[in-house]
C-alpha cells in the first residue's frame, strides 16, 4: 500500500508525462535517448523519493533530476561517435511551432539555454529553476536576460539582412 507522498509523486509523473517528454526531447533531439531519459528520471525519482522535504518542492525537485539525466546523456552520447548511414532521415516527432527560434536557443550557452526552456518550454517560476540548477534566484534573472537579449540580437540581426 502506497503512503500518501508516493501517491502524490505518483499522481504527478502520470499526469505530466508528456512534458516530460518534451522537455527531454528538447536536449536530446532524439525519441528514444527522450523516452529513456523520462524513464530514467522517473526510476531515480522513485528511488530516491524520501530526499523530497517537502510535497511543494515535487515540480522543481523532479525536473532536476530530469535535467540532471538528460546532462548525463548527453555527455555519454559525446563519447560516442555516430555513424552517418545508420541515422533516420524521417522525424517521427513534430517539428516546434517556431523551429529558427528552437536552434537559436539551442545555440546559447547551456546554462542559458536550460533557464530558458525551463522558463517558456514548462513555465517554471525564477525560484523553481534556481532549484533545479541549483543556482541562486539572482543568477537565473542574470541568465534569463542575457538569453533574451542574445535571442534578440540574433533575430534583429537577421531582419536588417533581409532588408
Amino acid at each position: 500500500m502506497q503512503t500518501p507522498a508516493e501517491t502524490t509523486l505518483t499522481t504527478y509523473l502520470v499526469a505530466e508525462q508528456a512534458r516530460f517528454y518534451r522537455l527531454a526531447y528538447s536536449y536530446l533531439h532524439q525519441r528514444e535517448d527522450a523516452l529513456d531519459a523520462v524513464q530514467t528520471a522517473v526510476c531515480r525519482a522513485l528511488e530516491c523519493q524520501d530526499s523530497l522535504r517537502s510535497p511543494d518542492l515535487l515540480r522543481p525537485w523532479f525536473y532536476r533530476i530530469l535535467v540532471n539525466t538528460c546532462l548525463d546523456a548527453l555527455r555519454r552520447r559525446s563519447k560516442v561517435v555516430p555513424l552517418s548511414e545508420w541515422e533516420e532521415t524521417g522525424q517521427e516527432d513534430p517539428p516546434p511551432p517556431d523551429e529558427d527560434l528552437a536552434r537559436r536557443v539551442e545555440a546559447l550557452p547551456p546554462a542559458i539555454s536550460t533557464v530558458i526552456k525551463l522558463r517558456f518550454y514548462e513555465d517554471l517560476t525564477l525560484r523553481e529553476i534556481g532549484t533545479v540548477t541549483g543556482s541562486g534566484v539572482n543568477t537565473v534573472k542574470s541568465r534569463l536576460y542575457t538569453g533574451l537579449k542574445k535571442l534578440r540580437i540574433s533575430m534583429e540581426g537577421e531582419s536588417n539582412e533581409e532588408i
